[in-house]
């Protein structure tokens, strides 16, 4: 029921189009709750053999811009956090002084391209665990953002064994090939057995 204040203009009026202001309030804050996001992969895992080259990949998004963006990796060795390596972006459109602290490190990322990654030279067993990959937004109010990656060294990579499907692909393109021949050979006799009965 609506209601008439004295002025005589409607009060559900007034409530319904503040109801909406406040939607599109919320639906354009729910956009940016988070407002750094930091990823490292799809699949955060990672099994590479001992002596190689391995990328520890790291993006970073924010939908509020970036503004001195503190980032570094740091590599998590039986819960006591080694750091590998950090920086600060400025900007998006400028390049991080990295500070590496670790030999094997390399940065390959890119402010532009959003890109934090490192290079991991040389693994051995030791850097076996869980690479973290750290992000702090000056326009977040410190607020921290992390991800985590696992890195698994093997002394070689297990091949993966293809017999069940090679077999599977054999019998089933065997039944196609017999399938074809008896309907072509069908085929043949069907439409030659007449002839024959007409030449009597």
């Amino acid at each position: 029921m609506a209601s008439v204040d004295s002025g005589g203009s409607s009060v559900s009026g007034v409530l319904r189009a503040g109801g909406l202001l406040c939607a599109s309030l919320l639906l354009l804050g729910v956009c940016c709750v988070d407002g750094l996001e930091m990823t490292t992969a799809k699949v955060p895992l990672l099994q590479a053999t001992n002596g190689s080259t391995v990328l520890l990949p790291c993006t970073f998004y924010s939908c509020i811009g970036i503004r001195n963006l503190y980032f570094s990796w740091h590599f998590n060795d039986n819960s006591t956090m080694v750091k590998l390596c950090d920086a600060v972006i400025h900007s998006e459109d400028v390049e991080p002084n990295v500070k590496l602290w670790h030999k094997r490190v390399e940065f390959v990322g890119s402010a532009k391209n959003k890109n934090i990654s490192i290079l991991l030279w040389n693994i051995t067993f030791e850097d076996e665990g869980d690479y973290i990959c750290f992000g702090r937004n000056p326009k977040e109010k410190k607020r921290n953002h992390s991800a985590i990656y696992t890195l698994l060294v093997v002394d070689q990579l297990t091949e993966v064994d293809n017999t069940l499907t090679t077999i599977i692909f054999s019998i089933v393109g065997t039944l196609f090939v017999c399938t074809v021949v008896f309907m072509v050979a069908k085929a043949l006799i069907v439409n030659f057995m007449p002839k024959k009965e007409d030449k009597k």
